[in-house]
């Protein structure tokens, strides 16, 4: 199935969630910042659609070389799901540390508000800053591209629910998956909570390599960057970030200089986390 059919089946359910703690809980809506965050999503969509129109006769090229013949089982769906999980943690972790990534990921991180419409901030970049590449090793190893990007459409579907500050802690389930708790730590301002909790949908990647921070009631989440850009225009969140990005780059000097900002810690951004 195509992952961006999956996705916007799911819009209506997305949207009852969005509705119902709008009605609830309004106070954690902005109506400009939520009416970004759908334009954004729709941008994001439709940028999406076209990549993977594009890069998909390449992924099936990719795919002529695998490494093992893997067919579609309840087992290698399993699998596929884990090592998806596992590259996420490690693309989203990149996305913090790397300016070139970060450039994109930004947009995700720049509304100060926490509610279920923050998870359609999304950039219409990504295919450019090449989100696509982590997906890669799936495709080496054997896994067919549709069922790939299949497994990457039902982890965002997830993320979706992490986003909102209505659910409070939820037992058990915390050790194991992410939860809107350990969500709220990740896109939190706080220096203690700063560059944590990198998971898509199981939290234990980040326990396992030491990025995990529980969500402390005596330290509430401050949401939105560090420099903050003070925008609802989705054109000026999408590309504020790589404008500074392209400034940074031109006053380097030499070849070596410039690659070494594109994939430095954005920490010299204006518009960055720290």
């Amino acid at each position: 199935m195509n992952s961006e059919v999956i996705l916007l089946a799911l819009s209506p359910l997305f949207l009852a969630f969005i509705c119902y703690e709008f009605f609830a809980h309004g106070g954690f809506y902005e109506i400009k910042d939520s009416l970004a965050n759908g334009v954004l999503a729709l941008l994001h969509q439709g940028t999406d659609a076209i990549a993977l129109l594009l890069l998909m006769p390449f992924f099936y090229w990719l795919h002529q070389y695998r490494l093992l013949e893997i067919s579609l089982t309840p087992v290698s769906l399993f699998i596929a799901f884990l090592l998806q999980d596992f590259l996420y943690y490690w693309f989203h972790k990149a996305s913090h540390n790397i300016h070139w990534f970060w450039a994109a990921h930004v947009v995700h991180h720049s509304s100060t508000k926490m509610n279920f419409s923050t998870a359609f901030r999304q950039s219409l970049m990504y295919p450019v800053a090449g989100m696509w590449l982590f997906w890669l090793p799936m495709i080496i190893i054997g896994f067919d591209p549709r069922t790939v990007f299949t497994v990457v459409a039902i982890n965002l579907a997830y993320q979706f629910f992490v986003h909102t500050q209505v659910v409070d802690k939820l037992g058990w389930f915390e050790k194991v998956f992410n939860t809107p708790s350990h969500h709220r730590v990740h896109h939190a301002t706080n220096s203690a909570y700063l560059d944590k909790n990198f998971a898509g949908v199981l939290i234990i990647w980040d326990k396992l390599f030491g990025t995990f921070v529980a969500e402390d009631k005596d330290n509430p989440c401050h949401y939105g960057i560090i420099g903050q850009i003070n925008s609802n225009n989705p054109l000026t969140i999408t590309f504020h970030q790589w404008q500074h990005l392209i400034k940074m780059v031109k006053q380097k000097h030499g070849f070596r200089e410039k690659i070494t900002e594109l994939l430095s810690y954005p920490s010299s951004s204006v518009n960055s986390e720290k």
